[in-house]
C-alpha cells in the first residue's frame, strides 16, 4: 500500500470527525483557551482542559493523552507547540508537535489520527509551510510504524484544505 493511501484530506470541524484520537495543537500549561483548543474544550467538555492542565508542562515536542469528554473521538492528544498560550511559533515546533502526536498514538495504540493545522492559527505559521513540514513528519512515521493505520488532515477552511491537498501531492513516498 502506497504511504500516501493512508492520509485522507478533508474539510471540517476536527470535533466532528470520526478517528479514535484527534490532536489539539497545546501550549505547555495545557490551557485551552483559543483556536482549536477552545473548540475542543467548548464541544468535548471542560474535564479535557483539567487533564491536559494536570499533565502539565508539556515541553515543546512533547505530547500528553487525555479523555475526549463529550467527542466522538476516544482521545485527545495536546501535542505542545507553544510554551505560552498565543504565542509566534516557527515551522520547526509544527515538526517537533506532528512527531510527538504520531508516537503517542503509535504508542497508545490509535488505528486513526485527526490533524488540525498545527501553528496555523495563533502560532502564525503560514499554511503551506505547516502542511508541508506536517506532511514530512506523517509519511516518515508512517514509513516507520504500523500505527496509526490512518491519518485524517481536517481543515477548518478552504484555504488549508488546497494546503493539505497540495502538500500531500508533492510529498514523496
Amino acid at each position: 500500500m502506497n504511504l500516501k493511501d493512508r492520509i485522507t484530506v478533508v474539510r471540517g470541524d476536527i470535533t466532528e470527525v470520526e478517528a479514535e484520537a484527534i490532536v489539539n495543537p497545546s501550549n505547555s500549561y495545557g490551557v485551552m483557551g483559543g483556536g482549536v483548543a477552545l473548540a475542543i474544550k467548548r464541544r468535548g467538555g471542560e474535564e479535557i482542559e483539567r487533564e491536559a492542565m494536570a499533565k502539565a508542562p508539556i515541553d515543546v515536542g512533547r505530547a500528553v493523552v487525555t479523555t475526549a469528554g463529550r467527542l466522538k473521538a476516544r482521545a485527545v492528544i495536546h501535542a505542545s507547540t507553544m510554551q505560552r498560550p498565543a504565542q509566534r511559533i516557527g515551522v520547526e515546533e509544527v515538526r517537533l508537535a506532528t512527531r510527538a502526536a504520531l508516537r503517542e498514538a503509535s504508542k497508545h495504540g490509535f488505528r486513526s489520527i485527526a490533524f488540525p493545522g498545527m501553528g496555523t492559527g495563533v502560532g502564525g505559521v503560514p499554511v503551506e509551510e505547516a502542511a508541508k513540514a506536517m506532511l514530512e513528519e506523517i509519511l516518515h512515521h508512517l514509513s516507520q510504524e504500523a500505527l496509526p493505520e490512518r491519518v485524517i488532515l481536517v481543515a477548518f477552511d478552504e484555504e488549508l484544505f488546497s494546503a493539505f491537498k497540495r502538500a500531500l501531492e508533492e510529498a514523496g513516498d
